[in-house]
């Protein structure tokens, strides 16, 4: 886990080699406790650095042991930085790519820090439900004071290591071109000719302004109850400016022990990992090649097009966005100007930045143009005739090798696939709008999709920032189709007795951060409008509520015409419209529906176990490759509160039997579609079997290896 020590002029060099992000496993612990040791002991060692071999520095500590008994088997991470901090010749930090969490409180722990002027520190714990637990609150206000410290462990930030917040955290900060192991070497025999070995622990409590710490309860209320690690936090950093260290330490392991245990963290950590699992296609082995994606069209310069090209150049790689009119160029243009705009006024980037980006984008309205790409992106209206228009041109004119992707939300892949003579380059690549800020990426398998086109499309996902998630081809793929039955209920629940706002404040209040009156607004309650039409077709034997349908006919979309389930006079604040709630009164009386007072339990409960329900079809299908997939589909792209971990995990955390009693009560309750609220088969099984989804995940994941 480390390598064998290397002696340069004195300094015992400590490599971590523990791919790949050196975190800070058991046996990487162990591996760091025996260097030092080895350091004291040889006569020929004055002082030692400790750098990433080839690596990051440290990505903290190894997520994967937390609730193991590997994660407090001994020398848990307290242990080594004692053992650092108490060695009798200097350890230096030598920091390159990133040190965060364990790995920058392992850092702090030296006694000496130096860094690439570029790489990224912090404590990201919080994002975890957790606070540092090996010094990160106690050490940290000590060395670059109480607000800083206050900032960065609540909010869980990375800064660059030349942040002037952080300023007094490093002996020196080292240019990219220059020599990092040199310049630690040189400081740590600086460190050792001085006879002193500075420890942050030995200083004294920090003092901040007398009123810091109420500030910092009263801008975080409120947040406690769903993110518990924020009031420990506090605590534990206020311990740092009125206790000594080892006392601060207690009251910091005490907090961290309660928090691994709670709901919250576990939800938290179960979608970190959940992302991480995502990006692994189960069949897909190393093998298997992908192929070179350096430029890329984008076909259709509408708001979601011109989304993916920024997205696309924000990444550095070229785009030429296609139009079929100089005025919808024109548009695009003046939207990607607007967006560069905004974030140069919020320094978001610098002036420089936002030209070299608009730079990597150019405009055209004819298919010769794209002749070279290596792939191309097709954003155009949600029609089969239109997608069958864009792909034939794109067989028409791309080279060979070329992946021809679709950001289709619903429609069939194979279909679109067959417009070419190249099935096997053609995938589906979902965005969501918009596009340069929305972080889930469906990647969508057509029945020809080669092997080479899903890995490329997944990992060009990861290099443009995006969560990449597989999905096979069903109407709607992953989300959609399991946001379809959340959205009927809601209507449902609308037309038995419950107003709009009441809906959307029971799953506000649960989590979500839109409720789905308000999502359909934002979106356009046309398009809604559009699938329920489309289904009145494809399926007459699907329910649908109608409840909205007047409002399209009057012309109200929602945001964009000022008016849709709620009013808009601003543009963007949904107020309540009596007029509204006075025809959907009106629609039950014309359907014999007797309106009943609806609980907020049974509000979110009907919303969400429909998801629940419909996600278990989807497994069951194998249209997506693990309940986690489904989770992290909704986190990164519905808005699901993140403390509960997904759908599937919430479920799996009621319990399943619980679930599917709650779902029997529904069957009786609804007149609609009580079909629907019979148990999927897979949930059946796994009720009858004491077992959840994170079982049956487990079990498939086995069954493929």
């Amino acid at each position: 886990m480390t390598s064998a020590l290397a002696i340069h002029d004195g300094v015992a060099v400590i490599a971590l080699d523990n791919p790949p992000v050196n975190g800070l496993s058991h046996a990487l612990r162990c591996s760091i406790v025996d260097a030092v040791a080895e350091v004291n002991l040889n006569e020929n060692i004055v002082a030692a650095v400790l750098i990433g071999a080839a690596l990051p520095f440290s990505g903290g500590a190894d997520i994967t042991e937390f609730g193991t008994p590997k994660s407090w088997e001994q020398p848990d991470l307290v242990a080594v930085i004692e053992a650092v901090e108490a060695s009798a010749k200097p350890v230096v930090a030598a920091i390159a790519g990133v040190a965060l969490g364990g790995g920058l409180e392992l850092a702090l722990g030296c006694h000496a820090r130096v860094a690439l002027r570029n790489a990224r520190v912090g404590l990201p714990e919080v994002k975890l439900g957790l606070l540092p637990g090996a010094g990160g609150t106690q050490r940290l206000p000590r060395l670059v004071g109480v607000e800083t410290a206050l900032d960065l462990i609540t909010s869980g930030r990375l800064l660059p290591a030349g942040a002037a917040e952080l300023k007094g955290m490093f002996a020196a900060l080292v240019e990219p071109d220059e020599d990092l192991l040199e310049v630690a070497s040189s400081i740590a025999r600086s460190v050792a000719r001085s006879g002193e070995l500075p420890s942050i622990s030995s200083l004294p409590p920090a003092q901040p302004r007398p009123e810091i710490f109420d500030a910092a309860r009263a801008r975080l209320s409120g947040s406690g109850e769903r993110y518990p690690a924020l009031p420990e936090i506090i605590a534990a950093v206020e311990a740092a400016t009125v206790l000594d260290f080892a006392a601060g330490m207690e009251v910091e392991k005490a907090a961290f022990k309660r928090l691994i245990e709670t709901d919250v963290s576990k939800a938290l950590r179960h979608g970190f990992l959940a992302e991480r699992r995502a990006s692994h296609v189960r069949e897909i082995g190393a093998d298997v090649g992908v192929r070179r994606l350096d430029t890329a069209a984008v076909i259709g310069a509408g708001l979601m097009g011109t989304g993916i090209a920024q997205c696309l150049a924000a990444a550095g790689i070229e785009v030429t966005l296609l139009e079929t009119s100089e005025q919808a160029t024109v548009r695009s243009e003046k939207s990607v100007d607007d967006v560069l705009g905004r974030a140069v006024a919020k320094g978001r980037l610098t002036a420089k930045q936002a030209e070299a980006q608009k730079a990597l984008i150019r405009w055209t309205t004819d298919y010769g143009d794209l002749r070279n790409v290596d792939i191309a992106i097709e954003a155009v209206f949600e029609s089969l005739e239109a997608k069958r228009a864009v792909f034939e041109e794109l067989d028409r004119n791309l080279r060979p090798g070329a992946i021809l992707a679709s950001n289709t939300s619903t429609l069939d892949l194979n279909a679109i696939a067959a417009f070419t003579q190249r099935p096997a380059d053609v995938v589906g690549t979902h965005f969501f709008s918009p596009a340069n800020v929305m972080r889930l990426l469906e990647v969508v398998r057509g029945d020809r999709t080669a092997p080479d086109v899903v890995k490329t499309a997944m990992q060009f996902g990861r290099r443009i920032g995006k969560v990449s998630v597989l999905s096979g081809v069903c109407d709607g793929f992953i989300g959609n189709r399991m946001v379809e039955e959340y959205f009927r209920q809601a209507m449902f629940l609308v037309e038995e007795g419950a107003l709009p706002f009441e809906v959307d404040e029971a799953l506000e209040e649960f989590g979500f951060s839109m409720g789905p009156f308000k999502v359909a607004d934002l979106a356009g309650l046309d398009i809604g409008w559009s699938i329920r039409k489309r289904r009145a077709q494809e399926r007459p034997d699907m329910p649908y509520s109608p409840v909205l349908d007047g409002l399209c006919e009057q012309g109200r979309f929602g945001q964009k015409t000022k008016a849709g389930v709620y009013l808009y006079a601003d543009g963007r604040t949904a107020v309540r419209d009596p007029e509204v709630e006075r025809s959907i009164a009106a629609f039950s009386q014309s359907q014999n529906i007797a309106r009943r007072e609806i609980s907020k339990s049974e509000i979110v409960d009907r919303c969400v176990l429909a998801l629940v329900n419909e996600g278990a079809k989807i497994l069951e299908e194998g249209i997506a490759q693990r309940a986690s997939d489904i989770d992290v589909v909704y986190l990164a792209g519905y808005g699901f509160p993140d403390f509960r971990g997904g759908p599937m995990f919430h479920a799996d955390s009621v319990g399943l039997d619980k679930v599917v009693e709650r779902m029997t009560v529904f069957e009786r309750l609804q007149t609609r579609d009580p079909a629907f609220w019979r148990p999927a088969p897979l949930l059946q099984h796994l009720v009858s079997t004491h077992s959840n989804f994170a079982d049956w995940t487990n079990r498939s994941a086995m069954e493929n290896l």
